[in-house]
C-alpha cells in the first residue's frame, strides 16, 4: 500500500517509524516530514497546510491512505478535499474537528453528551469576560478556544491573574485568531492522564493510557508547553478507570457527534484531570497526541496501518491490538528559550550513539538539515524515547540517552515519569 503521513513533528516521525515496520506498506511519502521521518519514508517538500498540493500529490502517485497528523490541516478541511477525490484519509472531517478547533464547540458536545468536565463559560469581548472572572474567588484557567499549538492554556491561582490572562489572549493575541473566543473555566485539581481511542463513527478501540507534561518546568512549574515528556501506562488510570472513561466519556461523546451530524473517525484524544471524584475531561483532540504517541507507538505491538485503514473502512470491530507490556518513557530536549522566543541553527551531536543503547529510539521534532550538519529548527527539537522493564528503568535508560545528546541551550526536564514510580512505591 502507498501511504502518504502529513506533518513534520516528533509524532510523525513516530507514526512513520511504526507504519514503516508494516508488512503492508509498499511506499511510505511525508509531507512535509524531517530529518527523523527521511529515515523510515520520502520526505515530499509540500507544506502541511497546502491541501490542494496534498490532494494533487496524492493522486499523482496513486497513494491509497493518508493519514493526517496534525490538528491545523484537520480543522482546515484536509480530509474532506481527499475523500471528494476519492482517497482514504485517516482523521476527522472539518466539521468533526471543530472537537478540538473550538473549545466553545467541545463544551456544547459535552453537556450534551452528560460528559464530566469543568463548569465554564465562552466570551467573545473581553469586558465580558473580565467581568466574569472578576465575580469569580476560585482558581481560573483560561483558554483561547481556537487552535493555539498546545500553549493556548493559561492557569490562575488568582482572579487577577486570569483577568490579565484574558487580556493576553483577547487584546495582545498573543494566541492570535485562537483567541478571538476565549473559555474561562474552573481549574480542576488531580493528576492528569491521556487517554487515546481509534473511533471508526461506530467502534472504539481505546489504546494503552499516557500521561504528558506541559508546564516547562520541574515540579510542573513554568509556562505551558507543546509537551515536555510523556510516558504510557499511566498508573493512576486503573483498569476500572479506563472501563469508567470508556462507558462515561468516550462512548457518549461518539455517539452525540452522530447526532450532531458530525460523526467521528480517526483518533479521538481525551485530555483528563484524575480528580477525587473520578476522571473528568479538560480537552479532546482529534489526533495522535505530542508526545504520548512517541511512547505509545513504542508499546504497540500491532500493525499501525492496519488499523487505519479498517478505521477508515468502519471495520475497527475486527481488529485486535497487542501491546507490550514493558513502560516506555519520552524526554523532549528543546531549544534555548522555549516555550518562548529560541534561535535555530544549532548543531545536533550524539544521536546515533544514544541509539546505541538498548530499546531507545530519538524521534525528531524540530531538526532540520544545513550544511550537511543536523541542526535545531524549532522549539521541541527532539523526543528522547525508551522502553524497559518497568517504568524506572526505561526513565533511566531515556535519560542516559538523553545525556548522550547535545545542542547548544538545550534544556528539558528531569522529573519525567516521576509520578508514576511514585505510585508503584
Amino acid at each position: 500500500m502507498r501511504v502518504l503521513l502529513i506533518g513534520n513533528g516528533g509524532r510523525e516521525d513516530a507514526i512513520a517509524w511504526k507504519l514503516a515496520k508494516s508488512k503492508e506498506l509498499k511506499k511510505l511519502y511525508i509531507a512535509s516530514g524531517n530529518p527523523g521521518t527521511a529515515r523510515w519514508g520520502e520526505n515530499v517538500a509540500i507544506k502541511t497546510e497546502d491541501i490542494g498540493e496534498i490532494v494533487k500529490f496524492a493522486k499523482e502517485n496513486k497513494v491509497e491512505l493518508v493519514i493526517v497528523g496534525p490538528e491545523d490541516p484537520l480543522a482546515d478541511g484536509a480530509v474532506d478535499a481527499l475523500e471528494a477525490a476519492g482517497i482514504k484519509a485517516f482523521g476527522p472531517n472539518k466539521a468533526a474537528a471543530q472537537l478540538e478547533a473550538d473549545k466553545s464547540f467541545s463544551k456544547q458536545i459535552m453537556r450534551s453528551s452528560a460528559v464530566s468536565t469543568a463548569e465554564g463559560r465562552t466570551f467573545t469581548r473581553f469586558e465580558d469576560a473580565k467581568a466574569y472572572i472578576a465575580s469569580r474567588d476560585e482558581p481560573v484557567v483560561v483558554k483561547a478556544a481556537g487552535l493555539a499549538k498546545g500553549k493556548g492554556v493559561i492557569v490562575c491561582n488568582e482572579p487577577s491573574d486570569g483577568i490579565l490572562a484574558a487580556e493576553k489572549i483577547m487584546v495582545d493575541r498573543i494566541f492570535g485568531s485562537a483567541g478571538d473566543k476565549v473559555v474561562v473555566e474552573d481549574k480542576l485539581i488531580g493528576e492528569e492522564a491521556s487517554i487515546l481511542a481509534f473511533v471508526d463513527g461506530r467502534s472504539i478501540y481505546v489504546m494503552e493510557s499516557a500521561q504528558d507534561h506541559k508546564p516547562v518546568g520541574d515540579g510542573d512549574t513554568g509556562p505551558n508547553t507543546g509537551g515536555m515528556g510523556a510516558y504510557s501506562p499511566a498508573p493512576v488510570v486503573t483498569d476500572a478507570m479506563m472501563s469508567q472513561i470508556e462507558r462515561e466519556i468516550l462512548v457518549p461523546v461518539v455517539d452525540c457527534m452522530n447526532r450532531n451530524d458530525t460523526p467521528y473517525k480517526g483518533v479521538l484524544y481525551a485530555g483528563l484531570m484524575v480528580t477525587a471524584g473520578g476522571p473528568r475531561v479538560l480537552e479532546f483532540n482529534v489526533r495522535f497526541g505530542d508526545p504520548e504517541t512517541q511512547p505509545i507507538m513504542m508499546r504497540l505491538k500491532s500493525d499501525l496501518l492496519e488499523v487505519c485503514l479498517a478505521v477508515c473502512e468502519q471495520k475497527l470491530d475486527r481488529v485486535t491490538l497487542e501491546w507490550d507490556e514493558r513502560p516506555a518513557v519520552c524526554v523532549v530536549m528543546a531549544s534555548g528559550g522555549y516555550p518562548g522566543d529560541y534561535e535555530k541553527g544549532k548543531v545536533v551531536t550524539g544521536i546515533s550513539e544514544a541509539e546505541q543503547l538498548k530499546d531507545v529510539v530519538v524521534f525528531h521534532a524540530g531538526t532540520s538539515v544545513k550544511d550537511g550538519k543536523l541542526v535545531t529548527a524549532g522549539g521541541r527539537v527532539l523526543g528522547v524515547t525508551a522502553i524497559g522493564g518497568t517504568i524506572a528503568d526505561a526513565k533511566k535508560q531515556a535519560y542516559e540517552a538523553v545525556g548522550k545528546i547535545s545542542f547548544e541551550g538545550a534544556h528539558y526536564r528531569r522529573d519525567i515519569a516521576d509520578k508514576a514510580i511514585r505510585g508503584k512505591k
